[in-house]
């Protein structure tokens, strides 16, 4: 899942862009709003969390332009704007929550996960391959009738690889989706790809007696319905 950050504190931004990485939150940062307002437009994220302040666009902006041209990706703005009059204007433009400075980053988790999970019928189905699902809403997976406990890194890797079901994915697709955007790769970054698709495999695999992760020598891993090992 994919957030778009538009702070212009860099310290702030740099934080929360880890605190959401660790979660499983692939987070992408603009630092002011009219770099904000492109990304927002262009790309494709799950929802936006939007800086009032603002050097070049302020955030009311930024937030009356994505709705005026039918964008409605989920914003939750994060202000230190805290009158009522502002988180009033902020809803009235768009804007689907309102979270004042300071916070405390377990609530800005939890309000995001809410957002997506509203936004769960249509825009994050549940993924499968064989009796192996994944939920992106719930961000509950299981093979059969088994749970399974996963990490957010691997969660991660699960739905993406559920995502391209029957596609040969390179390890620095996997690096530029699951782990950052602008991952280099190099050696050792395709070392841990390779130690986190076999944490993968030794939960949703091993336990069941069967192989949905392929490795396909010098091009990648393909994920398929269940056959056994």
């Amino acid at each position: 899942m994919r957030v778009l950050l538009v702070e212009d504190e860099r310290a702030l931004a740099g934080a929360v862009q880890r605190g959401l990485t660790a979660q499983g939150l692939l987070t992408d940062v603009q630092h002011d709003g009219v770099a904000g307002l492109d990304a927002a437009m262009a790309g494709t994220y799950d929802v936006v969390v939007l800086d009032l302040m603002l050097p070049g666009m302020n955030g009311y902006e930024v937030c009356r332009q994505l709705r005026a041209a039918d964008v409605w990706t989920p914003i939750l703005v994060l202000s230190a704007k805290d009158g009522d009059y502002d988180q009033i204007d902020a809803l009235e433009l768009g804007a689907d929550d309102y979270l004042t400075k300071p916070f405390s980053f377990p609530v800005l988790v939890a309000r995001l996960r809410s957002l997506m999970r509203r936004q769960g019928v249509g825009r994050h189905p549940v993924l499968s391959a064989g009796d192996l699902r994944l939920d992106p809403a719930t961000r509950e997976a299981s093979r059969g009738s088994t749970p399974l406990d996963l990490t957010p890194r691997e969660f991660g890797l699960l739905h993406y690889l559920l995502r391209n079901k029957g596609v040969v994915v390179t390890k620095l697709d996997i690096l530029q989706n699951v782990w950052d955007v602008s991952h280099d790769g190099g050696e050792s970054a395709e070392n841990v790809v390779e130690v986190y698709v076999g944490y993968l495999r030794r939960k949703i695999d091993q336990p069941f007696g069967v192989r949905s992760i392929q490795t396909v020598r010098g091009a990648g891993y393909l994920l398929t319905d269940s056959i056994s090992s």
